[in-house]
């Protein structure tokens, strides 16, 4: 404390302020640096999360007391906190989903709750238990579904649902799988919806798996890897595994047709009914003419001639039905127009007596025998158009770049990578500060070493006093208040030039003669 009031009375004012700014500085930028080591490391709660439900969670921490920050539409707390806040939010049923299920068949009473009303309740409370399964998947994170249901209107007994999903993905885009799968959860769980009456919609407003191009492009995929997978077992079971390489291009019917037929046979037919009818007259004739007498039973007309008549007719129908052919066929997409397969298969390879290595292709006998394999295996066809090529080529063995994983000790120990920054950066403003800040203020200059005798140490209390005193034979004189000490000449030769022996001085001491003339030049501004 004492040389450090000393060092501070000896400088003037400007030097004062210097050193106290200095300070005041140090001292700020150290409580700075702590605050930021000593502040907790903050990690992500929630994220993504609905503004209600974001409300919430905020509400919830403030009644906590927890410490939280909101950046953009994240909520961060301090990571020791972190999953014992996840488990006691979620015990209070926080975030809350957006989509209610079943719960809300609860709050409906008996009284006052009409048919529609439960109905309506009814598909609300199925389009969030939708919502909530399709949400539990990883991939998505958030989901709303709508059901059109057309069973409430008694006058439209033949209209069928459809569904709607509006999906909002957590990362990577959805991919035809998932909508595919998506649309078979939703229609399951709705009695007489088809899967093909289900619209899956991402964020961006793009139909996913669209209908007219989902089942022909899953089914040509699917075959075409299924086929693959057939050759390469088949290839591989021969030349080894790794030995080759099987590509398979299906060409596929995209398109739906209907086709019907009616078939009309006029040599062929068959009595179906028969009818018989028949028809039977009589009549009878006479010659004389007709009188009173002729009518009366015992008149003249009695034993006159007559004549009598029968006609008897007889007809037949018989019904007689065509033979009739009806052929209706539909062909759905799927089917297989052309069959394009490829097949490269690695050769064999041999070292001479030299050590040198050479590549020999296979045989052309077994690439046929090869070849009538992967024709049988894939159903060629060549009325169709397919092609099989089948090569055998050099495969050379690529090696696997990079470094080898293994794990190490630090893997199994956690940093904290953002304190060790803070930390490094305080420890680095606290060196650099303390040598270019705090030391040469506390450093004041003493006598050189060289100008002292040989073997004595130099005092703490000597300085430069800018002035250089010499006594006959080139000796330095004794400094007042200082005991006298045998200096040694400053040259060699005593009887030379004093000036030149200066001039020798400089040239050898030149760090010294620069604090001499500092010195010299602040004595002057002072006095001045």
């Amino acid at each position: 404390m004492q040389q450090i009031g000393t060092v501070w009375a000896s400088l003037d004012r400007r030097k004062q302020i210097i050193v106290a700014g200095a300070v005041v500085l140090v001292f700020l930028g150290v409580l700075a640096m702590s605050r930021l080591a000593t502040a907790p490391s903050m990690t992500l709660l929630y994220a993504g999360l609905e503004s209600g439900a974001a409300g919430d969670i905020v509400r919830s921490l403030d009644q906590r007391g927890v410490q939280y920050e909101i950046r953009g539409g994240s909520i961060y707390v301090p990571g020791s906190q972190r999953d014992e806040l996840r488990m006691t939010l979620a015990s209070e049923g926080l975030p809350a989903n957006g989509n209610r299920g079943y719960e809300l068949l609860d709050s409906l009473s008996g009284f006052g709750t009409t048919s529609q009303m439960f109905d309506a309740a009814y598909w609300r409370a199925k389009e969030g238990e939708l919502a909530r399964t399709i949400v539990g998947s990883p991939h998505i994170s958030q989901a709303r579904v709508h059901i059109a249901n057309g069973s409430t209107n008694p006058f439209q007994r033949s209209v069928a649902p459809t569904a709607s999903v509006y999906l909002v993905s957590s990362g990577a885009d959805i991919t035809s799988d998932q909508a595919k799968a998506i649309r078979f959860l939703v229609s399951s769980a709705v009695s007489g919806l088809a899967p093909e009456n289900v619209a899956v919609i991402d964020s961006n407003g793009a139909v996913i798996g669209a209908k007219e191009t989902a089942v022909a492009a899953d089914s040509a995929d699917d075959k075409s890897r299924q086929l693959r997978e057939r050759v390469l077992r088949l290839i591989e079971a021969r030349v080894g595994a790794g030995n080759a390489v099987v590509e398979v291009s299906v060409d596929t019917v995209t398109k739906t047709e209907s086709i019907r037929e009616r078939r009309f046979d006029p040599k062929g037919r068959v009595a179906i009914s028969t009818d018989v009818e028949e028809r039977s007259d009589s009549a009878r004739n006479q010659s004389s003419d007709v009188t009173v007498a002729s009518n009366l039973p015992d008149g003249d007309g009695a034993g006159e001639d007559a004549s009598n008549s029968n006609a008897t007719q007889t007809r037949e129908r018989v019904n007689y039905e065509v033979s009739e052919t009806e052929l209706e066929v539909h062909t759905a997409p799927g089917a297989i127009k052309r069959l394009t397969v490829a097949v490269l298969v690695n050769g064999m390879r041999s070292v001479d007596a030299s050590g040198a290595e050479s590549f020999a292709p296979l045989p052309q006998t077994e690439l046929d025998a090869l070849g009538e394999l992967v024709a049988s295996a894939v159903g060629f066809d060549a009325e169709r158009g397919d092609v099989i090529t089948l090569k055998s080529l050099d495969l050379p063995a690529v090696e696997p770049g990079g470094t080898v994983v293994s794990s190490s000790i630090w893997q199994q120990v956690h940093f904290d990578a953002m304190s060790l920054v803070q930390m490094a950066v305080l420890a680095i403003v606290m060196l650099v500060l303390g040598l270019f800040v705090i030391r040469p203020i506390l450093m004041k200059p003493a006598l050189a070493p060289a100008l002292l005798p040989a073997g004595t140490p130099p005092e703490p209390e000597a300085v430069l006093t800018g002035e250089i005193a010499t006594e006959e034979g080139g000796q330095f004189a004794a400094i007042p208040g200082h005991a006298p000490a045998d200096v040694p000449a400053l040259a060699a030769n005593p009887g030379a030039d004093p000036v030149d022996r200066l001039r020798a001085m400089i040239g050898d001491k030149q760090e010294e003669t620069v604090e001499i003339l500092r010195s010299w030049l602040e004595e002057s501004e002072e006095r001045a």
